[in-house]
């Protein structure tokens, strides 16, 4: 492996890691700032302007962003798998940070999860492309 391609990669792995981080703190956030119940449509709009509810925003674009970036560098097929680890992650949150009750099937399937990223991640190295080196632009 040449360093520019492992420079690509460590970009590759902190950038999978940024999608992952902010897709979970951002969706505690949200959840963490929104009220039980919106009594209109127009609610929506004004509950964007408290602190915890538009930190969650922010960051779910920065999520937005950064899985954009990702997108352009690695495989969907890389990419998807890795990142749904955040899936995993936000069961955790909202368990101990959110005290929600996950039941036993929820556990399941949260393994499952993991099983299959483990079982299509662990397969190949992600696929990174640079400008014209005959991967997708």
């Amino acid at each position: 492996m040449t360093s520019e391609n492992a420079r690509l990669r460590s970009k590759t792995w902190a950038c999978a890691a940024i999608v992952v981080l902010t897709q979970v703190f951002g969706n505690f956030f949200l959840k963490r700032g929104m009220p039980a119940e919106l009594p209109s449509p127009l609610s929506y709009l004004t509950v964007l302007f408290r602190p915890w509810v538009a930190l969650g925003v922010t960051l779910l674009v920065v999520w937005l962003l950064s899985r954009m970036t990702l997108l352009s560098w690695a495989d969907l097929s890389y990419v998807l798998p890795a990142t749904s680890l955040g899936y995993v992650l936000v069961a955790f949150v909202g368990r101990w940070l959110l005290d929600e009750r996950i039941t036993r099937q929820r556990w399941a399937g949260i393994l499952l999860i993991v099983a299959g990223v483990a079982l299509v991640g662990g397969g190949s190295a992600p696929q990174t492309f640079r400008g014209n080196s005959g991967g997708p632009s």
